[in-house]
């Protein structure tokens, strides 16, 4: 599949929109790049080019943008269909369905993407008599951002009267580094405490030396005191992925928990793990 570039902004964080012409994704359909690496695709001897592919960014909250990708991938598909003879038999308007990590944001499911992904491709290839192509997805966090958790242990806390409270953990974003590159947000649970109504709002910030190492802003939870079990929802996708060692931290085991069952699949870092690949 040839990645093109449709020129649509899907509105979402700047750090991962990729469907933009100023982007180093992709191939621009407009400035007449993307037709030079159909030719040159159909040409070789080594490729066999069967379809095209659009990726608009991640964390979309609405089906418009792919809806908009599919007519201009579509047209631009029979226009080289016309110019080119190409057979346009696969495609994948990509991923970055949105799932909701803090409690104001919008929630779609999957289902909702299908149905406008469905109907676009569908009107579209009627449109310009094209057949139906093998259509490919990119669903990723859709399918498993809601089935982890993280788990951390609070710590020192600092409370700033009438500014905002900090709760310490014992990680942060060596093991989550969302929320420190994009601004990412996220929701707070006290595991200990979960049947408390008392509540107070309070920032749960990382033990690593960055300002802006801060897991959960402004969450409301119980009160925290030292030695709680503090969790961030909706952590399985793109936390651990982009683990580091940033100060020479280790990375945290992965427990899988199905029908009441925990087993440890993999095991927490150790400094001998840390350090050998030093030679000196």
């Amino acid at each position: 599949l040839l990645r093109l570039t449709p020129g649509i902004d899907a509105h979402t964080p700047r750090y991962v929109t990729t469907g933009v012409i100023d982007s180093k994704f992709g191939l621009p359909i407009a400035l007449g790049q993307a037709e030079e690496a159909v030719v040159k695709a159909m040409s070789s001897s080594n490729l066999k080019l069967v379809g095209l592919h659009v990726h608009l960014g991640s964390l979309i909250f609405s089906a418009e943008p792919y809806q908009e990708a599919i007519r201009i991938v579509f047209r631009f598909a029979a226009e080289m269909r016309e110019r080119h003879g190409l057979d346009f038999r696969e495609f994948s308007p990509g991923g970055g369905f949105a799932i909701q990590y803090t409690r104001d944001a919008p929630a779609q499911g999957v289902a909702y993407y299908a149905e406008a992904i469905a109907e676009a491709i569908q009107s579209s290839s009627k449109e310009l008599g094209m057949q139906l192509p093998r259509l490919i997805v990119e669903p990723g966090r859709a399918i498993v951002g809601r089935s982890g958790v993280a788990v951390y242990r609070a710590g020192a806390t600092k409370d700033i009267p009438g500014v905002r409270k900090y709760i310490s953990v014992d990680g942060g974003m060596a093991d989550n580094i969302r929320p420190a590159l994009y601004g990412s947000g996220y929701e707070a649970l006290i595991a200990n405490k979960v049947t408390e109504d008392e509540v107070e709002q309070v920032s749960i910030a990382g033990k690593f030396c960055e300002s802006a190492d801060i897991l959960a802003k402004d969450v409301k939870v119980p009160r925290v005191v030292p030695g709680d079990t503090v969790v961030i929802p909706v952590a399985g996708a793109y936390c651990l992925p982009f683990a580091s060692n940033y100060n020479a931290s280790l990375k945290p085991a992965v427990v899988l928990v199905k029908e009441g069952k925990a087993r440890i699949i993999r095991r927490r870092e150790s400094y001998d793990d840390l350090m050998r690949c030093d030679l000196v």
